[in-house]
């Protein structure tokens, strides 16, 4: 009995949901240099699962650090981003030191070996911003 109201509320969600969803963002390109880091002390301040925001990492999650001058560009905390050259879309969960400038840095676990073979790559990414007229009142 349980399994057939199931079924039948899964259908009706399915069945009633005719009109594709359209996308919040409004999608920005811009130019950055890209590198990669790990959970280790060696590479972070203090605890090395716990990012500059408060959220805690874990091997396979995707997120990146991003330099603080992109946060006055809008990439600020959860921004989704796409990165050229890689499938999928990561999310800003971590800030870098102030030297830096125009720069991300993906997140890649404890896989420290897959962080060097990515190396310094000048890519780009778009970054979203919730485009308010996209969203229905």
């Amino acid at each position: 009995m349980l399994k057939n109201i199931c079924l039948f509320m899964v259908l009706s969600i399915v069945i009633g949901c005719k009109k594709k969803i359209e996308d919040p963002f409004t999608w920005k390109t811009i130019k950055v240099t890209a590198t990669a880091y790990n959970s280790t002390t060696a590479q972070t301040d203090g605890n090395p699962h716990i990012t500059a925001w408060g959220d805690s990492l874990r091997p396979g999650m995707p997120y990146i650090a991003v330099s603080r001058d992109l946060l006055r560009m809008g990439l600020k905390h959860n921004t989704p981003i796409k990165i050229e050259g890689i499938k999928g879309t990561y999310l800003v969960k971590d800030k870098m030191h102030y030297r830096w400038r125009n720069k991300i840095d993906i997140y890649m676990g404890k896989d420290i070996k897959r962080a060097k073979a990515w190396g310094r790559k000048k890519l780009e990414i778009q970054y979203g911003v919730i485009d308010t007229t996209k969203i229905k009142k």
